[in-house]
């Protein structure tokens, strides 16, 4: 079982950067490939990034490349992403998510545990 906590949402100004972690409680954090992922008001949920168990290799969406940076430190059981250059676009909950089959982006519906979430918001 995993418990996963988001945090670091919050508003800022478009161009600006934000910190987004999410806590992993369990002792078999390593084990899982780490998604970030977000869902804006009237859309699908989306897949924004993912990470390996080692953090080594990494993926992301077209629309965040160069701009979001996924990472993580297994001795905290912590992931991150760090998003710079906001666009009011960006603007959803974003949630985390862990996948014990080490995919980097997994099928929305196979992540075996989900974060509640933590609101992101640019204002243009």
């Amino acid at each position: 079982q995993v418990q996963l906590v988001e945090s670091g949402g919050g508003l800022v100004q478009a161009g600006g950067s934000l910190r987004l972690s999410c806590a992993a409680s369990g002792r078999s954090f390593s084990n899982y490939a780490m998604g970030w992922l977000r869902q804006a008001p009237g859309k699908e949920r989306e897949f924004v990034a993912g990470i390996s168990t080692g953090g080594r290799n990494t993926a992301y969406a077209d629309s965040v490349k160069g701009r979001f940076t996924i990472s993580r430190d297994n001795t905290k059981n912590t992931v991150y992403l760090q998003m710079n250059s906001l666009k009011p676009e960006d603007t959803a909950v974003y949630y985390c998510a862990a996948d014990r089959l080490g995919r980097l982006s997994a099928p929305l519906r196979s992540y075996d545990y989900w974060g509640q979430g933590t609101q992101v918001t640019v204002s243009s």
